[in-house]
This record gives structure tokens, sequence and C-alpha cells, in this order.
């Protein structure tokens, strides 16, 4: 396959990876632990902070009025398939999800750091992540109850990711899912403060709140999350991103590790978490994560194609802005027919890891989730 060459050869020398299960996941449940992480530096650029009225407080109710669903026009004829209502387990789970979401991150002293968690991290959205960390692991015997705190803490991570991608420090957007983005709404200072709070909390709940996996798969699970965002992860492929904008030189290398570092990491700890709470052994976590690095890659691709073919209205968010801002993408890159055929790829790719899973009704979800993410229409 054309571009998955490139990652295979990435995740046999990068760090992130080159623990594989059978030195990082097997090990820590058979072996003593000793996990040493090197910490990243954040060096984050203040602005004055944004004169919002005090009487803007967001409530759970209103967000939740506000909360997407898939309607049958965002599912495309590929995802519909006869044996699988995708609609109603997306919206199962979905509403599992925001429930979990709204009574994890209660409203508290001090309440505004709080409310700006809430705002951002209860403002709609499919929770991609969270239902895949979720059905990987129904897929490998385990239950929703369990999966559920690290579902919770990626969306958590996600939208911390999501607030400090927006700040004017970095790509400066206005809005995000069709509202203000946070720091239009809380401030540039509380901002920064509420996605850190939401980074924290994360890895305090996965390993506070997991229910029916042992301490051993807990903290393997801890391991990966904090692999999948750090140095190695999410901040390398943002620190990258930042660099190339503008740039002139930029191959496919370096955008394919810009994307699997900023967008795909996290969905691969997705999936990944799921599988190695659930109980899965270590065949099958492989499995689900090549499956989730070619989804994880395909759902930038797409991204990429859709802000070129999407107006903002569509998409909820600043259409074009890659343009303005002279970032590389697929279509700049490869042209939107190639960049299309390279989704197929990844989408074909994606689901080939799947076929050795016995239970065609258990790996339902994994299909339709990928092929969601690959004719997504936002």
């Amino acid at each position: 396959m054309r571009s998955m060459i490139l990652v295979d050869s990435w995740v046999q020398t990068s760090p992130m990876f080159t623990g594989s299960l059978s030195s990082s996941f097997i090990g820590l449940i058979s072996s003593p632990i000793n996990i040493k992480y090197n910490k990243p530096s954040f060096n984050f650029k203040f602005h004055p902070r944004s004169k919002i009225s005090s009487t803007f407080s967001v409530s759970a109710a209103i967000v939740k009025q506000e909360q997407q669903t898939l309607s049958d026009d965002e599912i495309s004829p590929e995802v519909k398939n006869p044996g699988f209502n995708f609609k109603a387990y997306m919206m199962e789970k979905a509403n599992s999800v925001n429930h979990a979401l709204d009574v994890s991150v209660p409203v508290k002293n001090p309440p505004t750091i709080h409310e700006a968690m809430r705002y951002s991290l209860l403002a709609g959205g499919k929770r991609v992540r969270p239902i895949l960390c979720i059905a990987a692991c129904e897929l490998v015997g385990g239950s929703e109850s369990t999966a559920m705190p690290a579902a919770c803490a990626v969306e958590m991570i996600h939208t911390m990711s999501l607030i400090h991608d927006d700040l004017p420090c970095m790509d400066n957007d206005d809005f995000r899912r069709g509202k203000p983005t946070n720091h239009k709404v809380y401030g540039e200072d509380v901002a920064v403060l509420a996605g850190d709070a939401l980074l924290a909390f994360a890895f305090e709940y996965v390993s506070s709140s997991t229910p029916g996996a042992s301490p051993a798969r807990v903290l393997a699970a801890i391991g990966e999350l904090a692999k999948s965002i750090g140095a190695d992860g999410l901040v390398a492929g943002q620190v990258v991103d930042i660099a190339s904008t503008g740039g002139k030189d930029i191959g496919p290398e370096q955008l394919e590790f810009i994307h699997i570092h900023k967008t795909a990491a996290l969905l691969e700890a997705s999936v990944v978490l799921g599988a190695v709470l659930g109980g899965g052994n270590e065949t099958q976590v492989e499995k689900l994560r090549k499956f989730a690095r070619c989804i994880g890659l395909l759902f930038q691709v797409v991204d990429d194609i859709l802000d070129v073919t999407k107006s903002s209205e569509e998409l909820g968010k600043t259409a074009g802005k890659d343009l303005v801002t002279d970032k590389t993408t697929y279509p700049k890159l490869m042209g939107l027919e190639k960049s299309r055929e390279f989704a197929e790829e990844l989408l074909a790719e994606a689901k080939l890891q799947l076929e050795e899973f016995e239970s065609e009704t258990a790996v339902a979800p994994l299909v339709a989730l990928a092929e969601y993410i690959a004719y997504r229409q936002n």
C-alpha cells in the first residue's frame, strides 16, 4: 500500500511504538513495573483576557440541547449495513458517553474553571473516540462500564487539544462545532487552564474509576494514553505542524508524520485502551492497533478533503482555513482525487485487520465506524 509503507517504517523506529506489546503491554502485566516518563514542556504565549459578561454561564441543559446526533443524510450509503443499525448504535453509545462526561465534571469551586471545562467537553460532537474505545473493549469480551472511564478520558484529552489548538498562539480559530471557541468565551488564560485541567483529570479518572480491569491493565492503559499525547505523540505532531505552516518543501513523509502524531495517535490510543482494559490478548490488541492506525490517518485525510469541499456552516468550524494559512494538506500535496484514493486504501487496510475476529456481530461497530470516518460529511 502506497503510503502505509511510510507508516510501518515510522512505527518500527519511533520511540512511541518501539516498545511493542511484547515489551510494554505484556511486560506490564507479567513483570515488575518501572516506567519513566519524559515531561513535555509547553510554552504558551498569553494574551490579554477577553472581557466576557459575568452572566455568561453554561448549564448542562443548554449544552445537551445543542449536542449533535447523526441524521440519515450524514450516513453515507456505504455505511448502511442492513444487519447493523449504525445510527441507533451511535446514538445509544453517544448518549451513554454524554451522560458519563456530564457526571464526571460537575460544577464546583472554583466554578469558572469547571464551567470552562464543561463548555467545551459537553459542546457536542459524534464522540467517535470514546465510542471506538467502547467498541474495541466489547469486541474482545469486555463491557461498556469497564471502558467508559477510558472513553471519557480520551474525550477529555481530545477536548483539551481542541481548546489549545484554537488559541491565537496556535490556529487562532473563533468557532468550534458551531459555537465560539473556549478562549472567546472565557479568555485565553482560563482556556489554557481548562485544557490543562482536563488533561490532568483524564488520568485521574482512568486510574480511580475503572471497574472490571486489573490494576496492571489499568496501568498499561495509562501508559498507552500518556505516550499517545506526549512529546512522542500528539505534541510532536502539533509542533511539527506549526513549524511546517507556510513551508514550501514539505513532502509526504513529513505530512504523514504530522498526522500520525497529531490526529492518529489519540484515535489509536482510544482503540488500544479499550482492547487492553477489555482483556484482549497480544494478537487481538496488535490487530486493533493496526486498524486504529489506519483509521487515524484516514480521519485526517478526510478532514483535509472536507476543508476544501465543504462550507463553514456544514463543518461547524472555519472552512478553508488550511488554504488561508498555507498549511500543507493531502489535497494540496496529492490533489483531491489522489487524496480520495488514498482514503479508500486506508479504509480497506483497516477492514483487513478485523477479518480474523470470529464474531461478525461484535466486529460490526468497528467496521461501521471506519466507514463513517471515511464517508463522513463534516
